[in-house]
């Protein structure tokens, strides 16, 4: 095994956390450039300079659907699914996809086609993941949040799973369950205590978060449902954070995880037939390494095979971060201050992860011209400091009318996208094997403010 030496800084910007060294841009067995296998996750490729995602030209869909744009390699996510799975096939498993990381009716469908189930954390994904045809049976409903009136619903449509968080929001299960007259199957979503080397925003295994029962209210919780004629314990669930790569935290997890299957039998539950082991498996943004389906397979299911159970896991990122692009064009080009700008039509509005982050997006131009390079910082048209893609980037030489494309922006891109400014959000387009078609038309400014008063 080679040594990786953790940083969470890249060219002077703090990130999510990036693995360097001679582990860098391991991809199964093959290996190549950070540039070559960010393409090869992405399903891109260059013919006579022109980029191509899926068989697709870029710059024509840039051209015809305007800037920005998202688009999403259909195939790569199949891809994606297809190995997880394949990986995960010597024990029983279903795969739930995070669909706060991307909740595109179009994407989502691609996955429900595929065998996938659902995990949501709000109504509102609820909505989208039965609108895209999930069964009710496969969504997992998570969330330290849910209000009444979202387990109300829950309840009403029928949805496998609800793993509670606190201690106070099964109570208020018990109590809808009871005016509802439901049976529910409930998961309680554990708080491991495991520490992960990711961005403190999306590290969520770790005690003193909001996220999940801490370990000694596991049984007391187990021992409620248990006295309850409504209720069924069915699933123990934890979920360590975003973005990661190593798998030692995913066994320490699930190491406490049957520890307390144990207790929760020995405390009278017979029940249980699901342990959720979340998702947050890491992908390639530059030269850091992702975590592949088999080194992630060889790693857990010598813990889990024995236990009979079916194994539910939540990957969010990891199916459709890298089949997505952010395309943009260069207004303008700019020098104050001793640096370089390339100011572009996309902004933090658009995608927030460099900013909200620090998070690196590698960015290539739509068609190669070879012009003498420069290092710039990438900003946008937002009227905030902070609105930027890049910053210190080496980059081809540049001018207004080039188009880019940002790579990596297949989750939490859209979703996470904003009107700040009152900009409109960007369309969401498919692209898949040679054709590509818009999912989602870009919003409309008068769209914005139609539903609004000016007076009583």
């Amino acid at each position: 095994m080679h040594l990786v030496r953790w940083s969470q800084r890249r060219r002077g910007r703090v990130g999510e956390g990036v693995l360097t060294g001679r582990a860098a841009g391991q991809r199964g067995s093959g290996a190549g450039t950070a540039k070559e296998l960010l393409f090869a996750d992405a399903g891109l490729e260059r013919r006579d300079g022109a980029l191509l995602l899926s068989g697709v030209p870029l710059v024509e869909v840039a051209e015809q659907a305007g800037t920005p744009a998202f688009v999403y390699n259909a195939e790569a996510i199949r891809d994606r699914y297809r190995s997880l799975d394949l990986a995960l096939g010597p024990v029983p498993h279903r795969i739930c996809f995070a669909v706060k990381a991307n909740g595109n009716l179009a994407v989502l469908r691609i996955l429900r086609d595929l065998g996938a189930g659902a995990d949501i954390v709000s109504s509102g994904e609820m909505a989208r993941a039965l609108a895209a045809g999930f069964d009710p049976e496969h969504i997992v409903f998570s969330g330290v949040g849910k209000t009444a009136d979202e387990l109300r619903e829950a309840m009403r449509a029928g949805i496998g799973h609800l793993n509670v968080e606190s201690a106070e929001e099964l109570e208020l299960v018990a109590r809808i369950a009871e005016a509802e007259q439901a049976q529910v199957r409930i998961g309680i979503r554990v708080n491991p205590d495991v520490t992960t080397k990711t961005h403190p925003y999306i590290s969520t295994g770790k005690s003193g978060i909001k996220f999940g029962l801490p370990t000694d209210q596991v049984v007391s919780a187990a021992e409620f449902v248990l006295r309850h004629p409504l209720l069924q314990l069915t699933t123990l669930a934890m979920h360590l954070g975003s973005q990661l790569v190593d798998t030692e935290p995913f066994r320490q997890g699930i190491k406490r995880l049957l520890e307390l299957v144990e207790q929760v039998r020995r405390a009278g539950t017979t029940t249980l037939q699901v342990l959720d082991i979340g998702g947050g498996l890491g992908i390639r943004y530059s030269d850091e390494r992702s975590l592949e389906p088999a080194a992630f397979a060889a790693a857990v299911l010598p813990l889990l095979a024995p236990t009979g159970l079916t194994v539910y896991l939540e990957p969010g990122r990891f199916l459709v971060g890298s089949a997505g692009v952010l395309l943009t064009r260069v207004l303008y080009r700019k020098h104050s201050g001793g640096k370089e700008f390339v100011v572009v039509d996309a902004g933090m509005n658009d995608l927030v992860r460099p900013s909200h982050y620090q998070a690196y997006h590698e960015i290539v131009e739509l068609v190669e011209h070879g012009r003498p390079g420069v290092r710039a910082d990438v900003v946008g048209p937002v009227c905030e400091t902070g609105d930027f893609l890049a910053l210190d980037r080496d980059l081809p030489g540049l001018k207004a009318g080039d188009g880019l494309a940002v790579l990596g922006a297949g989750a939490y891109g859209f979703v996470m996208a904003s009107n700040y400014n009152s900009r409109p959000r960007p369309p969401e387009i498919i692209a898949d094997n040679g054709k590509w078609w818009v999912a989602r038309p870009r919003e409309q400014v008068e769209g914005l403010f139609n539903s609004e008063k000016v007076s009583p």
